[in-house]
């Protein structure tokens, strides 16, 4: 399993996430889209911070790569990531099947890849922090924009890593079965009670006719 400095991790194009990975719950991926929402259109990386994770960003010709992390990792492993899946991503579909491929198709194929560079990544961070340096070295080295993902987001809205939706509907379903229970003995103590009125009216008039004949036998003996 990949450790939890690495959450998720998406490739889309535009708006498009062809592929995502992730091997936990919560909301950091509609988070994730939002802000990918938001992103400017030019080749650059891009850091957004909220509830001590950050959302890093690759925006490389029209395709984005995307993923969360524990703000603790701090920004070279994730951007290292980021350069590593899209040097993969690009060899493995170059232009054409890239730029025509569905919504979400690729994830069977590449969806594997992410978390083999996820956990790649995760295993070496020293070799990771060397190829960073010799990068910084013989290349210019681009600025990363860091901002709050509160103020990129249209409302504020905290991250809830692990906290598994389905739970909540699980209790929503544990209520509703509750509610339909009680309501199932309510309705059945009211069968049983037309029931039992029933049978009492039933008893009565037999009772009654029982009654009037022996009556009218006992009449007709005396006379």
């Amino acid at each position: 399993m990949v450790q939890k400095s690495l959450i998720y991790a998406f490739v889309s194009r535009g708006e498009v996430v062809l592929a995502e990975y992730t091997e936990f719950s919560g909301n950091f991926n509609s988070i994730a889209f939002q802000c990918l929402q938001k992103l400017p259109a030019s080749n650059n990386k891009f850091t957004y911070n909220c509830d001590g994770h950050t959302f890093n960003y690759l925006v490389d010709n029209g395709y984005t790569y995307c993923v969360v992390a524990e703000e603790s990792v701090g920004r070279q492993i994730p951007i290292a990531f980021l350069e590593r899946v899209k040097d993969d991503f690009m060899s493995k579909y170059g232009s054409v099947k890239a730029a025509t491929s569905a919504a979400n198709s690729l994830n069977k194929e590449f969806g594997p890849k992410l978390k083999e560079h996820m956990q790649y990544c995760i295993d070496h961070p020293e070799e990771i922090s060397k190829i960073a340096k010799v990068k910084a070295q013989v290349s210019e080295v681009k600025g990363v924009m860091m901002e709050n993902i509160e103020k990129v987001l249209d409302r504020g809205e905290k991250i809830e890593i692990l906290v598994d939706k389905t739970e909540s509907l699980h209790h929503q379903a544990q209520d509703f079965r509750n509610s339909g229970t009680k309501i199932r003995r309510k309705m059945w103590l009211q069968n049983m009670k037309i029931k039992l009125i029933v049978l009492g009216i039933l008893f009565a008039l037999i009772l009654i006719i029982v009654l009037s004949i022996c009556h009218g036998f006992n009449c007709a003996k005396s006379n």
